[in-house]
C-alpha cells in the first residue's frame, strides 16, 4: 500500500483508531465526559483528514473501497452528523444511571461502517460495512438497558435486520452466479455486454433492493419504523433516520450508476410503486400521530420516497443531476432531521421522554429559543420557502418534471400537503397556552449551541445555495 493510499484512508483508519482509544479509556478509567471528548477529538481529526484526502483524483484504496469526491462529500457528511449525535448524547445521558461510556465507542463503530459503505465498490465492503453499522445500531437502541421500551425496540430491530441481511446475501449469491463478479464495475461490465437482463440479475437485484428497503424503512419494509423510533433514546433515534440511512442511499445511488443498473426498466417499474407508497403511506399514517417521534419515524418514511423519486429519474436524465438533486436533499435532510431530534433530546428528561405532543403545549411562551428551532426544523421538512428543505424539494419536483415521472410528480405534491399539515400541527400547540403540567428541563448548552449551529445552516442554504451547490456539482463529476 503506497501513501496515496494510506492518506485516502485515513478518515476510516482515524474512526476506527478513535474507537480503539475510547475502549482503552474505558479500561483505564470510567468517565462518560472522557468518552465523549476522546471520540468528539477523533471525529474532529478525521473530519480534517478528508481536506488532505480531497487533494488527490480517485484512489484506489484497496480492492473493496473507492475514495473518491463521492466518497468523500458522504463521509463529510456522516461524521457531522455523527458529531451532532455525540453532542446530543453527551447532554442526555450525563445524567441517566447506568454506564454509558459504552454509548461513544458504538457511535464511532457504527460510523466506521457508514464510511465503509459510502466508499463501497465491491460486494464484500458493502456487506461489510452494513453489518458492523447494523450491529452497533442493536445495541444503541437499547439505551438505556434497564427499561423496557428500548430493549423491545432493540430486539425487533435485530430480528428484522437479520431477515433483511438474508435477503441481501441471496441477492448477491444471485448476481454473483450469473456475473461471476463481486465488484461494482465488473457488474456493470457484464450488464453492458447483454441485450437483456438475465432473470437472475433481476431477481437478484430485488432482492438486494428488499434487504436495504428495511434499512431505507420504504413501504412495505417500513413496519419497523415507528416502534424502534418510539423506543429508542431521541439521539439514537436521530443517528439512525440520517447517518445510517444517508449512507445506505449513499451506496444504492453509486451501485446503480456503477453497474449501469438504470437501463433495465423493470427495476424501476418496482421502484416507482415502491417510491409511490412511500410518500402517500408515510404521509397518511402520520396524520394519525400524537406521539411526535412516530410522527417523525413516518415522515421519514415520506422522505425517503421522496429521495427514491429523484433516484428514479436516473434512468431518465443524467446521472449528473441525480447526484445533485439526492445529495442536496440527503444534506438538507440531515439537517432538519438531526435537529428536529435534537430538540426532542433537550426537552426529554431522565423520568420522561419528551415524545407525546402535550409536552410542546406552551412551549413559546415557556422556551422561545426551542420552539422556533423546532418550528424551523418542521417548515424545513414541509419544504417551505427560505430553508434548505425547499431547495431539497425543489431539487424533488425539478427531477420528476425532467424525468416525465407524472404519476410521481403527483404523489409528491399530494404528499408536500399531507405533511405540511401534520407539522403545522405541532406548531399551533407549541403556540397554545401554557400547561402547567409540562416539562420544564434545564438547558444544555452542549445541544444548544449544535441547534443554533444547525438553524444557522438550514437557514443559509435556504437563502443562499450557490455555495454548496457548487460544491455538490463538483462531487457529481466524479460520478460521470
Amino acid at each position: 500500500m503506497n501513501s496515496n493510499q494510506l492518506i485516502a484512508l485515513a478518515p476510516i483508519i482515524t474512526i476506527a483508531v478513535t474507537a480503539v482509544a475510547v475502549m482503552l479509556g474505558i479500561a483505564v478509567r470510567r468517565n462518560f465526559i472522557l468518552s465523549c471528548g476522546i471520540a468528539a477529538v477523533g471525529i474532529v481529526i478525521a473530519l480534517s483528514t478528508l481536506g488532505i484526502a480531497s487533494r488527490e483524483s480517485a484512489v484506489r484504496a484497496t480492492l473493496l473501497i473507492l475514495v473518491d469526491a463521492y466518497s468523500l462529500f458522504y463521509m463529510a457528511l456522516l461524521l457531522s452528523g455523527g458529531l451532532a449525535v455525540l453532542g446530543f448524547c453527551y447532554d442526555y445521558f450525563k445524567e441517566r444511571e447506568g454506564e454509558n461510556e459504552e454509548l461513544p465507542l458504538l457511535l464511532l463503530t457504527a460510523l466506521l461502517g457508514g464510511l465503509v459503505l459510502v466508499g463501497s465498490s465491491h460486494f464484500a465492503s458493502f456487506f461489510i460495512g452494513l453489518e458492523i453499522l447494523s450491529i452497533s445500531l442493536f445495541v444503541l437502541i437499547g439505551y438505556p438497558l434497564n427499561q423496557s421500551r428500548p430493549l423491545e425496540a432493540a430486539i425487533k430491530y435485530l430480528v428484522l435486520s437479520g431477515v433483511s441481511s438474508a435477503f441481501l446475501l441471496m441477492g448477491m449469491a444471485l448476481i454473483y452466479s450469473q456475473c461471476g463478479e463481486l465488484h461494482f464495475s465488473g457488474i456493470g461490465g457484464y450488464m453492458t455486454s447483454r441485450d437483456n437482463i438475465s432473470a437472475m440479475v433481476l431477481s437478484g437485484t430485488l432482492l438486494i433492493m428488499v434487504g436495504l428497503g428495511f434499512k431505507l424503512s420504504l413501504v412495505p419494509f417500513h413496519l419497523w419504523t415507528p416502534d424502534v423510533y418510539e423506543g429508542a433514546p431521541a439521539p439514537v433515534t436521530a443517528f439512525i433516520a440520517t447517518v445510517s440511512k444517508g449512507a445506505v442511499f449513499a451506496l444504492l445511488l453509486r451501485y446503480f450508476i456503477t453497474t449501469y443498473s438504470y437501463d433495465y426498466t423493470p427495476l424501476l417499474t418496482v421502484f416507482s410503486v415502491i417510491a409511490g407508497l412511500s410518500i402517500l403511506g408515510g404521509n397518511l399514517l402520520a396524520l394519525l400521530q400524537t406521539n411526535v417521534k412516530r410522527l417523525l419515524a413516518y415522515s421519514s418514511i415520506a422522505h425517503m420516497g421522496y429521495l427514491l423519486v429523484a433516484f428514479i429519474a436516473g434512468g431518465r436524465i443524467s446521472s449528473m443531476w441525480v447526484v445533485e438533486s439526492v445529495s442536496f436533499y440527503l444534506l438538507a435532510y440531515f439537517i432538519t432531521t438531526i435537529g428536529a431530534f435534537g430538540v426532542v433530546s433537550v426537552l426529554s428528561t431522565p423520568q420522561t421522554e419528551a415524545d407525546d405532543i402535550s409536552c410542546y403545549r406552551g412551549l413559546f411562551w415557556r422556551r422561545p429559543w426551542l420552539a422556533a428551532t423546532f418550528t424551523l426544523m418542521l417548515l424545513s421538512l414541509a419544504g417551505i420557502p427560505l430553508t434548505a428543505g425547499f431547495i431539497g424539494k425543489f431539487y424533488i419536483f425539478t427531477s420528476a418534471a425532467d424525468g416525465r415521472l407524472w404519476g410521481l410528480l403527483l404523489a409528491v405534491i399530494v404528499g408536500s400537503g399531507l405533511g405540511l399539515y401534520y407539522y403545522l400541527r405541532i406548531i399551533v400547540v407549541m403556540s397554545m397556552n401554557v400547561d402547567g403540567a409540562a416539562i420544564k428541563p434545564p438547558q444544555d448548552w452542549v445541544s444548544t449551541a449544535i441547534l443554533a449551529v444547525l438553524t444557522m445552516l438550514l437557514v443559509w442554504f435556504g437563502i443562499y445555495p450557490g455555495l454548496l451547490v457548487n460544491v455538490i456539482q463538483s462531487v457529481s463529476y466524479a460520478m460521470e
